[in-house]
């Protein structure tokens, strides 16, 4: 099975208020951004949220992109800025070099298949990413809330709403009964999260599971 995403980028005034996001269904997007960064910037994270949210889950991934310069790092130049020290054939430091190599760690292994459409052709998934995007572009400009979407749901996952799901008799207590949870939290904190997952070479998610997991049992 392949897992078929759209991801997409956005910065007013670029650089400005930036998001980014990534798109498979109305049940399964993500996204994010920042008070000011660029277009690239918000078109490379969103294909690097997207490859972290699927590590796990064992499927192909093709994406849907309009940005050639992202497809084509992925796909043509990683290698030789690796090469080189993240250095252009000029000798100049190669742009968003943090994110480029995050990026090249990612799609070590991985089957990823990338495509480009063209962006406001009406590409169904497409929009929606960058209507996502642009959103959250919007909300850094104007200072509300910035609206993230539910993250990767596996298929099959049973959909639940903003409340406490219910839990039967029957399933209670089955080590396999879990749903998925979203929350905002401080980019540091994100970044150590990521930083202390990969030191115990478990994903970040398990990790914040582990984590909110000990904190109920000590509570």
């Amino acid at each position: 099975m392949t897992i078929i995403a759209a991801a997409d980028g956005s910065a007013l005034g670029n650089p400005g208020p930036a998001g980014w996001a990534w798109y498979i269904d109305e049940g399964c997007w993500h996204a994010g951004g920042w008070k000011n960064a660029t277009n690239n910037r918000g078109e490379l994270m969103a294909v690097l949220d997207l490859l972290r949210s699927t590590a796990d889950c064992g499927e192909d991934l093709k994406i849907y992109c309009d940005s050639k310069y992202v497809i084509n790092a992925c796909t043509k130049w990683l290698p030789g800025w690796k090469r080189r020290g993240w250095k252009k054939a000029d000798g100049k430091d190669v742009l968003n070099k943090d994110l480029l190599a995050s990026l090249d760690e990612e799609l070590r292994g991985r089957a990823v298949e990338f495509e480009w459409v063209k962006g406001h052709s009406d590409h169904e998934l497409n929009e929606a990413a960058d209507e996502r995007a642009r959103a959250v572009a919007t909300a850094y400009q104007k200072g509300t809330p910035v609206p993230e979407g539910p993250g990767f749901v596996p298929a099959g996952t049973p959909e639940t709403s903003g409340a406490a799901p219910e839990v039967s008799a029957e399933s209670a207590g089955s080590a396999e009964d879990t749903t998925v949870i979203s929350c905002r939290v401080p980019t540091a904190v994100a970044d150590e999260l990521v930083a202390r997952a990969r030191a115990r070479n478990i994903h970040p998610q398990q990790f914040l599971a582990d984590l909110i997991g000990r904190s109920l049992e000590t509570e």
